[in-house]
């Protein structure tokens, strides 16, 4: 099975998280850093789906990105445009970000991780 992949942001606390629940656990992985290398738009076709979520639950709503564009620009605007917007703007997706096989985790919900790497 191949490295589970974490695209993360060294300055998020959520990711601080997420990385010590990995580590603690002994799951290696491939670190991505998020702002340095967002996601392409080729992955986020895929990651997108694959995650079950909508494009507008990948927005980090807290971030200044996020404000700099503002809530009526980005309720205003299409999946399409959020998307290549993405993809442009590491610090606008939600983090951290998990791939592994089929499946993509946005954020850090304990029980998500757990699930995708139960204790063995």
């Amino acid at each position: 099975m191949t490295t589970p992949l974490v695209l993360s942001y060294a300055g998020c606390g959520t990711c601080k998280k997420a990385l010590k629940w990995l580590s603690d656990r002994s799951v290696a992985i491939t670190l991505r850093p998020i702002v340095d290398q967002p996601p392409t738009p080729a992955e986020l076709a895929k990651w997108i789906p694959a995650s079950g979520l909508s494009v507008r639950k990948w927005l980090n709503t807290s971030g200044q990105s996020y404000r700099a564009l503002g809530k009526e620009k980005i309720d205003a605007t299409d999946d399409a445009t959020i998307t290549r917007w993405l993809s442009e703007d590491g610090k606008l997706v939600k983090r951290p970000v998990l791939v592994h096989g089929g499946k993509v985790l946005v954020g850090f919900k304990e029980e998500q991780y757990e699930a995708l790497f139960p204790k063995r």
